[in-house]
C-alpha cells in the first residue's frame, strides 16, 4: 500500500461471512439426521435441536455486542491511503481460511444424529443464523451513524479472525457511499444504484 494505507475489510461482511455455509451444512446435517431413529428417538431429538437452536443463535448474536459498539464508537476516520477490499474477496478469504472447521463442524453434526436426531444440525443452523442477526444489528448502527465500519485485515490474520478480537486496535469509518456492500455486509442491490 502506498504512503502508509492500510487494507481494511468492512467489519459487517466479516460477521456475516460464515452465516451462510453453518446454516445450509446444518440443515443439512438436520435433514439427514431426522432420517435416523436415534437413541433418544425423533421427538426428544428434534424438541432438543431447537431448544439448541435458538439458545445457539441468540449466544453468537449477542456475544461480544459491547467490544464492537466500543470500536464502533472509537472508530477513526479512513485515509485516503487506505485499501478497501471488496465484498467476494472478504468472503472467499473467510470461508478459505474455515473450510475445514466447517467440514468438521458437519461431520461432528451428522455423527451426533446417531445419539439425538437432528439435535446437531439444528445447533450448526443456530450458530449460522447468529452471525446474520450480529451482522444486520451492525447495519443498523452503521445506519444510525451514517458510517461504514471497517478492520485492518492484518489484524484480522491469516485465519481471517474475528472483526472484534484482541488483535483488533480500533476500527475505520468511511461514508455509506463506500465499498461494495451495503451496511449489515448484504450485497449491495443493482436496482437501488440506476
Amino acid at each position: 500500500m502506498a504512503r502508509g494505507g492500510q487494507g481494511l475489510a468492512r467489519v459487517a461482511v466479516v460477521v456475516r461471512t460464515g452465516a451462510a455455509p453453518l446454516w445450509w451444512c446444518g440443515v443439512v446435517a438436520a435433514g439427514v439426521g431426522v432420517l435416523v431413529p436415534g437413541l433418544t428417538g425423533r421427538r426428544i431429538g428434534d424438541m432438543a435441536g431447537a431448544a439448541l437452536f435458538i439458545v445457539a443463535a441468540a449466544v453468537v448474536a449477542y456475544a461480544r455486542r459491547t467490544r464492537y459498539a466500543a470500536l464502533a464508537r472509537s472508530a477513526a476516520r479512513a485515509g485516503k491511503h487506505d485499501v478497501l477490499q471488496g465484498r467476494a474477496v472478504t468472503v472467499r478469504n473467510w470461508r478459505r481460511a474455515h473450510r475445514w472447521w466447517l467440514v468438521l463442524a458437519f461431520a461432528a453434526a451428522l455423527g451426533s444424529a446417531f445419539a439425538a436426531p437432528a439435535a446437531g444440525g439444528m445447533l450448526l443452523a443456530g450458530a449460522g443464523a447468529g452471525p446474520r442477526l450480529k451482522a444486520a444489528w451492525l447495519g443498523r448502527r452503521e445506519r444510525a451513524d451514517d458510517v461504514l465500519l471497517w478492520v485492518r485485515v492484518d489484524w484480522l490474520g491469516k485465519r481471517a479472525g474475528a472483526p472484534a478480537g484482541k488483535p483488533v486496535k480500533g476500527y475505520r469509518g468511511t461514508g455509506l457511499a463506500a465499498g461494495d456492500a451495503a451496511p449489515g455486509g448484504a450485497r449491495c442491490r443493482t436496482d437501488a444504484l440506476v
